[in-house]
């Protein structure tokens, strides 16, 4: 196991929404289980949305993996795929922050 993979992996990811349907695609996506089922996944620390008081059309997600690997298994998931689909409807921009830490 080299040192990356024993880092946690902290993405920030910013969603642009089309116009008034940030709180409509957060629903879906708790509504389906997504956000449930992401939290329950092995190596999940934090996957947390939030709603940026200055932009109505952003919602900005908090994903916090115990290893790189843990990251990369989320994303083969089903949900991640229901995810994507929904995206697909709603989301018209995404920006990404990646990170590795050795602690929080």
């Amino acid at each position: 196991m080299d040192e990356e993979e024993t880092r946690m992996k902290i993405l920030h990811v910013t969603y642009t929404v089309k116009d008034g349907k940030r709180e409509e695609f957060h629903k879906k996506v708790i509504d389906q289980g997504i956000a449930a089922r992401s939290r329950a996944e092995e190596g999940c620390l934090a996957y947390d949305y939030y709603f940026p008081v200055d932009n109505a059309n952003e919602l900005f997600l908090l994903e916090i993996w115990k290893t790189p690997e843990d990251a990369e298994k989320h994303m083969q998931s089903a949900h991640f795929s229901e995810l994507g689909e929904l995206k697909k409807e709603y989301v018209t921009g995404v920006k990404f922050g990646k990170y590795l830490a050795d602690s929080l």
